[in-house]
């Protein structure tokens, strides 16, 4: 493939966002590319209101669909009325059968999780233990601040000796996003030239740094250290700590015998640490956490019709000055310099070309995609049909790594919520009546509807949900169900009907 074929691929699988960065570089290296003017206020959201989207600059065409049910309303991104060269398109999507596709799987999370809602096998982190913090989540946000540089600023207070400050500098830079430190101290104290007994010195004084929790190194020293911090850490408290695997399992003998209390207080300790925040350093980030910008809107019309758009907001508009063209090329002498310029406006039509089709790329792929699963804008994820890269491919005439490509990253805009393109690609389980398929992500959806309306004296088992299902015309096997239950972080019954038992109790 030619150099600029690259680029017209990589355009593809750029987001609006990821592209303006592109193009700042671009406009650096050629003098004859400059941004168009900004673009008319944006189209009403996605919302069901019906306002007409459109480009202050650039062309705009409506296309109804044979149906009469979805409608393109195209604004494109500065190829003005210049026309596509043909060879460009063919060129473009045949030199896509070359490339592999990328291919994603599903993975589960495992362990144990805590959070402020409990031991229920979901993920997030907990709130902060430190009373009067005000919002500091927040704060944290407004200032960009790192972990890194919020400890950094405790350690003059906590340590006076300057050699106890340079390791304590060390330990900062090796403490994880979460908070935790996770290299031993024996190769801590050997990469320093310093004694073991140090650095445990210095981790001590580190450990009642704010948060509270971090520096430690492993879950149970962390939530020891939330304990103590509170002066709640009693001998029978530590033993429970030690033995976190059994409160995942939710094994309440087994916690019985090992800390020697009754049922009452293992509850109370299990209500106890779920107040706690597993993950400390999370209140901190590594700079201003960037919004997720829409990349095609979908919104229903006043006629019923669902409009498929791009959006013009975030959608960079490129020209190239034909005028400062002409005028360098009639100061030019040499032959270098006109061959300077003949590849900068060469390079700059096809930039231009290239961004266009992108464009036009992304609407026709989207617009397929609402056509094919109209039935989850309408009615939602339960409707949601089984879809693949071939099917939106073959319907649109191109390539599947061309679709796999313009996918990816880039996220569409609806009543319904915010969704990658990506998610609307999902595997398909046999009807039990060998009628039309249903989506893999349709079924994970009513599965965890059955988890979540279950009773609590009535935990349902695989096997059960296996025959619930059945029974609504869904041919699933139950290891099936317990791979979607897993990935979806949802504990198995043994371990739901313990936790639901505390709860109960509580």
């Amino acid at each position: 493939m030619t150099p600029q074929l690259q680029q017209a691929i990589k355009l593809l699988q750029l987001n609006n966002l990821e592209l303006t960065g592109f193009l700042a570089e671009e406009l650096e290296r050629n003098p004859l590319l400059e941004m168009g003017e900004e673009r008319a206020e944006p189209a009403a959201e996605a919302n069901g209101a019906d306002t007409d989207r459109s480009a202050q600059d650039g062309t705009e065409s409506n296309a109804s669909s044979e149906d009469g049910d979805i409608q393109i309303a195209d604004s494109l991104s500065g190829g003005g009325d210049a026309a596509l060269d043909g060879d460009f398109n063919d060129n473009l999507y045949d030199s896509d059968a070359a490339i592999d596709r990328v291919a994603s799987a599903d993975s589960a999370a495992d362990g144990l999780t805590l959070s402020g809602a409990g031991l229920n096998g979901s993920s997030g982190g907990g709130a902060s233990t430190a009373e009067g913090s005000g919002n500091v989540l927040e704060e944290t946000v407004s200032t960009g601040q790192t972990l890194q540089e919020f400890l950094s600023e405790q350690v003059p207070h906590l340590l006076k000796v300057q050699s106890d400050r340079l390791i304590a500098g060390h330990l900062v830079d090796l403490v994880d996003e979460a908070g935790y430190l996770h290299e031993p101290l024996d190769a801590i104290a050997e990469r320093l030239s310093c004694d073991v007994e140090d650095v445990e010195a210095v981790l001590l004084a580190l450990q009642s740094c704010e948060p509270t929790g971090v520096f430690a190194r492993c879950l149970a020293e962390c939530l020891k250290l939330q304990q103590r911090d509170q002066d709640r850490l009693d001998p029978v408290m530590d033993v429970f700590l030690d033995h976190l695997d059994l409160v995942g399992k939710r094994d309440i003998p087994a916690l019985k015998r090992v800390c020697g209390v009754d049922e009452e207080d293992i509850l109370d300790m299990i209500r106890e640490i779920q107040r706690l925040d597993p993950r400390p350093g999370l209140t901190y980030g590594g700079g201003v956490a960037e919004p997720v910008e829409p990349d095609v809107f979908v919104r229903r019309g006043k006629d019923g019709i669902w409009h498929v758009e791009l959006n013009s907001q975030t959608l960079p508009r490129v020209l190239v000055n034909q005028r400062y063209y002409a005028q360098l090329a009639g100061n030019s002498k040499t032959k270098e310099a006109k061959t300077f310029l003949s590849e900068c406006l060469s390079s700059a039509n096809w930039l231009v070309k290239a961004l266009d089709q992108r464009a036009q790329t992304i609407l026709k792929v989207s617009t397929e995609l609402v056509r094919q699963q109209e039935a989850f804008f309408e009615h939602g994820v339960r409707y949601l049909r089984p879809l693949n890269l071939r099917v939106i491919a073959e319907a649109i005439n191109m390539h599947e790594s061309t679709v796999s490509r313009v996918t990816s990253n880039k996220f569409l805009a609806t009543e319904r919520g915010l969704y990658e393109l990506k998610y609307f690609f999902t595997s398909a389980i046999q009807a039990a009546d060998g009628t039309d398929a249903h989506s893999a992500e349709a079924v994970r959806d009513r599965i965890k509807s059955l988890i979540d309306d279950e009773d609590p004296f009535k935990v349902l088992s695989d096997d059960a949900i296996v025959d619930l299902l059945v029974d609504e015309g869904i041919d699933i096997a139950r290891r099936t169900v317990a791979k979607y239950r897993e990935a979806m972080n949802i504990p198995s019954s043994v371990q739901r009907r313990r936790f639901k038992k505390i709860a109960v109790s509580a």
